[in-house]
């Protein structure tokens, strides 16, 4: 297992962060896993075996039961706290209450509490958004995550599923107030998903941030056990929660393309797929999650995978995402500009 630093930070992460959706069985999240105490235990075991030492969770996964579960398997496997990167989040619906969601100070001044309550700890280290408030002014949120980081109840914050612009603006407010400033998007990112390329990526390499890919087999479907008719194993969650969305014709192409790659390497199609995200220079660390050893074994695995340029050129060409404007005119105007002038 290799480790990045996040963003522009000194916190190194794993390049594979254990993802915990799978974790709890509170209604609709029953359909992502549906795990319990012992098999929680089992994976988070055999996620720090292989070197994982970050845990990205969230408050509204299963409702609570996701971090009470995490929090418990830390206790239980008397892991060290200092060796432990833990991430959770708040934003979602939590209760029928008319502040039980978004981004107010009360909202997240109570979920952080919360928190670290079911998670029986006393800070997170990245305690992140978990989408966008449109009721809420930036500058409430912003204040109240800062207050956190102030307290020592949370060492760095972080977003997710955000436009380019929000997270500009801020990032902008933050520096103007001299207020702790997001380190972190966690976005989605597949080979057949490459839209965060046209705005986000250009955005978090120029302002430092560290990228966590969720999804990154984009809900099972780069696993290669499914066929361009959507017939898929027995019990997928993919066959019946069809999400995220995906050009499904860009997908089977790409899966097409990765499975000569994976008989040649002898690894699973979803190995390649999850490769070929790590040679992406954009990205800090990629979320799994997992229903079983087996499961959660072979995307480990994929680590100690690395492929060739002739098969990145590959991946790159069947992946490439249509030009757009402003794309193609900015790649245009800035030819001129991309070699050195010269005078003979």
């Amino acid at each position: 297992m290799k480790y990045r630093l996040l963003g522009n930070t000194g916190l190194y992460v794993s390049e594979m962060c254990l993802g915990t959706m799978t974790f709890g069985s509170d209604g609709f999240w029953k359909v992502m896993g549906g795990l319990g105490q012992q098999t929680v235990n089992d994976i988070v075991k055999r996620s720090v075996d292989a070197g994982i030492n970050f845990i990205d969770t969230a408050n509204v996964y299963s409702l609570g039961q996701s971090e009470q579960l995490v929090g418990q398997a830390i206790k239980d496997l008397g892991l060290r706290r200092d060796e432990l990167v833990v991430a959770t989040k708040a934003t979602g619906v939590m209760n029928e209450s008319p502040n039980s969601c978004g981004q107010s100070r009360y909202h997240l001044m109570n979920e952080l509490d919360a928190s670290l309550k079911r998670l029986q700890l006393d800070h997170i280290d990245l305690y992140q958004l978990h989408g966008f408030d449109p009721l809420t002014p930036l500058e409430e949120s912003l204040a109240t995550l800062n207050d956190m980081v102030r307290s020592g109840k949370v060492r760095h914050i972080g977003l997710c599923n955000m436009a380019a612009w929000q997270i500009m603006k801020a990032l902008a407010i933050s520096d103007a107030r001299h207020w702790a400033r997001f380190v972190s998007v966690q976005a989605y990112y597949t080979i057949a998903g490459r839209d965060l390329e046209r705005e986000l990526v250009p955005l978090i390499q120029d302002q430092k941030l560290g990228l966590m890919v969720w999804s990154p087999l984009a809900g099972g479907l780069l696993s290669g056990k499914f066929s361009a008719d959507g017939k898929g194993p027995d019990g997928a969650r993919r066959a019946s929660f069809d999400f995220p969305v995906v050009d499904k014709p860009r997908a089977f192409a790409c899966i097409d393309a990765m499975r000569p790659m994976a008989a040649r390497h002898g690894v699973s199609v979803a190995q390649i797929a999850l490769a070929w995200l790590l040679a992406q220079p954009a990205v800090s660390t990629i979320i799994i999650g997992a229903k079983n050893i087996e499961q959660l074994n072979d995307n480990i695995a994929a680590t100690k995978l690395v492929l060739d340029a002739d098969e990145l050129a590959v991946l790159d060409e069947v992946s490439r995402l249509p030009s757009e404007y402003p794309a193609w005119m900015l790649a245009l105007q800035g030819t001129s500009r991309a070699k050195p002038p010269m005078h003979e």
